[in-house]
């Protein structure tokens, strides 16, 4: 079985090489026990993961979005959980580079990501908060400013050893603070529930009057213009991921399988053309993800290049990449989500067999999907096509407050 290697040719580490290869060893296992890949993320962090975008100068390895992207599509076939859980990580590092070294706490935050630190996100709250302001609030004592708040979705922050938390302030200021996550009023659960992506940590933080650094209490507003887009491309990263596991599972279970049907067309599942087409479906759609998540990491690339530019040339740019990664995920949800089902197509009753869990490709993408609608990208990919209208760019979601009419 000839295996694709996309990240053969980077200037990599070995010790990063074969923690990837090692990060899918018991991606079944973890599936089967829901347990958290604890060891393996602190073994891809040592490794350098969490500086591949970092200046070689600055101990990183100086990778374009567009290297990035393939070696964590690499991973995401590995173990498709746990590229999201650097998602928050990405961007903070991303916004250190935005700043760039002559900025002190940017500065800092070089070194703690060379050493091997993570951030996790902490952005997403339950219910009502987040709609319009922030429920996480920021409050000034005599000791310094604290943060109070309970925070969902935060995938990574378990394994982290920072926070990125958006809050507010008393006069009501949307914030971006960075909260280090080993203190007394932080606290981290594993209560996902979601039926895919269970191993991603993506559970609930409770922050209960936790210290924040001055220096790392800053306006959302103030941070790199195109932070929603880079989320959203490493749940693409993630989708592409998902789908080179399915062909790679696909191939391998058709290869190995000996029973077959009495009304087939051959006598082995690995010679039927019916199969082999439904098999070159599901490479085809790998192929697909993967080109069209290597176009929105060159869009990041051309992004993160306008840091240089005048204000609005950055924010074309960064509109330019709120728009690719829209359009890519309109363009992929359907044909992932297709090609992970297609599996059982090939195998029968015997692929449903739970010690397989074949069926966590789809879950895995159809619960990434649900994470940013793309039924909103798709209106808003529209509107600009019509009417020229701008993205959106910075949105979140909650609960809105009702208004009575008269």
């Amino acid at each position: 079985m000839n295996a694709r290697t996309p990240v053969s040719d980077l200037p990599l580490p070995e010790e990063l090489r074969t923690a990837i290869a090692a990060a899918g060893e018991n991606a079944l296992n973890r599936e089967l026990d829901r347990t958290l890949a604890y060891d393996e993320v602190r073994k891809l962090a040592d490794a350098g993961l969490g500086r591949l975008r970092t200046p070689v100068e600055a101990g990183g390895l100086g990778l374009s979005w567009v290297d990035t992207t393939e070696v964590m599509v690499e991973l995401a076939a590995q173990d498709s959980n746990i590229p999201q859980i650097f998602r928050g990580h990405f961007a903070v590092q991303e916004d250190v580079l935005w700043r760039g070294p002559q900025d002190e706490v940017a500065r800092g935050w070089l070194k703690r990501i060379s050493a091997g630190d993570l951030a996790g996100n902490a952005w997403t709250e339950p219910g009502k908060g987040g709609f319009h302001e922030s429920g996480t609030v920021v409050s000034q004592t005599q000791n310094g400013p604290v943060v109070t708040g309970v925070k969902y979705y935060t995938t990574g922050s378990i394994f982290a050893d920072w926070l990125d938390v958006t809050a507010r302030d008393d006069e009501g200021n949307e914030l971006g603070i960075v909260v280090q996550r080993d203190q007394p009023g932080v606290t981290i659960s594993d209560d996902w529930n979601g039926f895919g992506q269970r191993t991603t940590g993506s559970g609930s933080a409770t922050l209960n009057n936790a210290t924040v650094t001055e220096s790392e209490i800053r306006l959302l507003t103030d941070r790199f213009p195109y932070q929603t887009a880079l989320y959203q491309h490493i749940l693409l990263i993630v989708l592409a991921g998902i789908a080179e596991a399915a062909a790679r599972d696909i191939a391998q279970a058709v290869a190995t399988r000996t029973r077959t049907y009495s009304h087939a067309n051959t006598r082995t599942a690995a010679t039927d053309p019916q199969i082999l087409q439904a098999v070159g479906e599901v490479d085809a759609v790998a192929a697909l993800a993967r080109a069209q998540v290597l176009e929105t990491a060159r869009v990041l690339d051309k992004a993160f290049a306008s840091r240089k530019l005048e204000t609005a040339a950055q924010e074309e740019a960064a509109d330019e990449a709120e728009f690719a990664t829209g359009r890519a995920q309109v363009a992929l949800h359907r044909p992932v989500l297709e090609a992970t089902a297609r599996i059982l197509d090939t195998l029968g009753a015997s692929g449903t067999d739970r010690s397989k869990a074949l069926d966590r490709h789809w879950r895995n993408a159809r619960t990434v999907t649900s994470h940013n609608p793309w039924i909103y990208k798709a209106r808003i990919a529209g509107d600009h096509r019509v009417n020229g209208t701008a993205p959106v760019r910075l949105w979140s979601v909650g609960e809105p407050q009702r208004t009575t009419t008269v």
